[in-house]
C-alpha cells in the first residue's frame, strides 16, 4: 500500500509543481512585456499605471504563493503525517450517531481552515490592498463579515451535511442518486433565495433609477427581449475601490448588480454596454448550460464516489486505524482534486467562449458598441489587472479572454456592424 500512497503523493506534487511553474512563467512574461502600452489603451493607460500594476501583481502573486505553499504543507501533514488518523479516531471515539458524527467531523475542519486563513486575509486587506489604495474596509467591518460568513456557512453546511448523511444512512445502496438530487435542488433553491436573504446581509442594494438613464436601460432590455426583475447598485465602496458587475439569481429573481464604484467611474454608454454584456449571458443561456454540464459531471462523480466508498481501499492506502466513511470522503476529495486538474483548461475554454458570445451580443445590442471596449479598459486600469499574461497561463486558468485581445476583438466586431 505504500506504493499507492507514494503514487498519490507524487501526483499531487506534480500538479502543484506545474501550477507554480506556470505562475512563475506568467510573472516572467509580465516583467518582460509589462511596460508596453497595448494598442487601443493609449490615453487610458500610462507608464505610471503600468508600474503600479507591475508592482501590485508581483506582491499579490507573492502573497498567493506563500498562502498556497502554507496550505499545501498543512494539507500534506494532515493526510500523510498522521493527523487525519488522530482526528478521525477522536471523532469516532465520541460514539455519536452517524449523521451527527459527520456534521461535527466536517464543521470542525471547516472552522480550522477558516482560522488558518485569517492572517492572510488580514494582510491582504489591511496591508496589500491599503498600499495600492483599494481597501476602504474597517477592522470592525472585517470582523463583522467574518462572524456573519461563519454563521451562514455553519447553517448552510449543517443543512447540507444533515441532509446528505441522513440520505446515506437511510439508503446505503442508492444514496449516490438521492444525494446528487438533494444537492441539485438545494443549489437551485439557493440561487433563488440568495439575492433576497444572504447577499443583503453584507451589502445594501439600491434599484438603479434616474430619469433618462433608467429609460435607456428599459429600452435596451426591451430591445433584447428580456425581462430583468431589476438592475441594482451595490455599496461595494464600503469595502474596496475595485470595480465590477455581475448577475445573480435565476428565473423571476434574476438581477444585474453594478458596483457603485463602477457607476462612479464610467459614463452612461459604458454602463449600458456592461449591462448588455450581462444580458448576453442570459440570452445565450450560459447559466443554464453551465448548470447542466456541472450536474452531469456531478452525477458521474457521485456514482464513482459511491463505488469507491464501498471499499476500504483508501483507508488501507493511508493506514487509517478507525476507518470511517468521513475519512474516506476526505481522501476521495483529495484524489479528485488531482484527477480533475487536466480538465481545468477545458472549463476555462468554455467559460471564455461564453464571454466572447456575451461580448458579441453586447456589441450588437448597445447604442455605442465601442463603449464596451472602453469600459473594459477602465476596469483593467482601476483594478490594476495584468495586461500581459502569458498565453499558456491564460489558456489554462483564465475564465475571461485576456483583456487586450478582448478589447481588440470588440473593436473589430464594432467596425463590422
Amino acid at each position: 500500500m505504500q506504493k499507492y500512497q507514494l503514487i498519490i503523493l507524487s501526483g499531487y506534487l506534480i500538479v502543484q509543481g506545474i501550477e507554480y511553474i506556470l505562475k512563475f512563467i506568467n510573472l516572467g512574461h509580465m516583467k518582460k512585456y509589462g511596460m508596453d502600452i497595448p494598442q487601443g489603451f493609449e490615453g487610458y493607460i500610462d507608464e505610471a499605471v503600468l508600474k503600479k500594476t507591475h508592482a501590485y501583481t508581483i506582491e499579490h502573486n507573492t502573497l498567493s504563493f506563500i498562502e498556497s505553499l502554507f496550505g499545501n504543507v498543512i494539507l500534506l501533514v494532515f493526510l500523510f503525517g498522521g493527523l487525519l488518523n488522530i482526528y478521525n479516531s477522536w471523532v469516532v471515539s465520541l460514539n455519536l450517531p452517524f449523521v451527527l458524527q459527520g456534521i461535527i467531523f466536517f464543521l470542525l475542519l471547516s472552522y480550522t481552515s477558516s482560522f488558518l486563513s485569517i492572517p492572510f486575509s488580514l494582510y491582504s486587506t489591511f496591508k496589500l490592498e491599503n498600499k495600492y489604495g483599494f481597501n476602504t474596509m474597517t477592522l470592525k467591518l472585517w470582523v463583522a463579515d467574518l462572524l456573519k460568513s461563519t454563521l451562514i456557512s455553519t447553517i448552510l453546511m449543517g443543512i447540507i451535511l444533515l441532509g446528505g448523511f441522513w440520505i446515506i444512512e437511510s439508503s446505503p445502496d442508492y444514496w449516490w442518486v438521492y444525494v446528487w438530487g438533494f444537492f441539485f435542488i438545494f443549489s437551485i433553491f439557493m440561487m433563488y433565495v440568495s439575492p433576497y436573504i444572504i447577499e443583503p446581509l453584507f451589502n445594501k442594494f439600491t434599484p438603479l433609477e434616474g430619469g433618462e438613464f433608467e429609460d435607456r436601460i428599459r429600452e435596451m432590455m426591451k430591445k433584447a427581449g428580456i425581462r430583468v426583475s431589476r438592475v441594482f447598485t451595490m455599496d461595494a465602496s464600503k469595502r474596496s475601490k475595485h470595480t465590477n458587475a455581475y448577475f445573480t439569481g435565476i428565473g423571476k429573481v434574476k438581477r444585474i448588480v453594478l458596483f457603485d464604484t463602477l457607476i462612479q467611474k464610467m459614463d452612461q454608454n459604458e454602463i449600458l454596454a456592461v449591462l448588455a454584456h450581462e444580458v448576453g449571458h442570459w440570452k445565450k443561456k450560459h447559466v443554464i448550460k453551465m448548470i447542466a454540464v456541472f450536474e452531469m459531471l456531478s452525477f458521474v462523480g457521485a456514482y464513482i464516489s459511491f463505488r469507491m466508498l464501498k471499499t476500504d481501499f483508501l483507508i488501507d492506502i493511508f493506514n487509517i486505524r478507525d476507518g470511517s466513511f468521513f475519512a474516506k470522503l476526505i481522501l476521495l476529495g483529495f484524489i479528485f482534486g488531482i484527477v480533475s486538474f487536466p480538465f481545468t483548461p477545458l472549463f476555462s475554454y468554455f467559460s471564455r467562449r461564453h464571454e466572447n458570445e456575451a461580448d458579441r451580443f453586447a456589441v450588437e445590442l448597445a447604442e455605442k458598441p465601442e463603449s464596451l471596449a472602453t469600459s473594459l479598459i477602465k476596469l483593467s486600469k482601476d483594478n490594476l489587472s495584468n495586461l500581459h499574461p502569458h498565453p499558456l497561463f491564460a489558456k489554462i486558468y483564465y475564465s475571461h479572454p485576456p483583456v487586450v485581445a478582448r478589447v481588440k476583438k470588440i473593436y473589430e466586431m464594432a467596425k463590422g456592424l
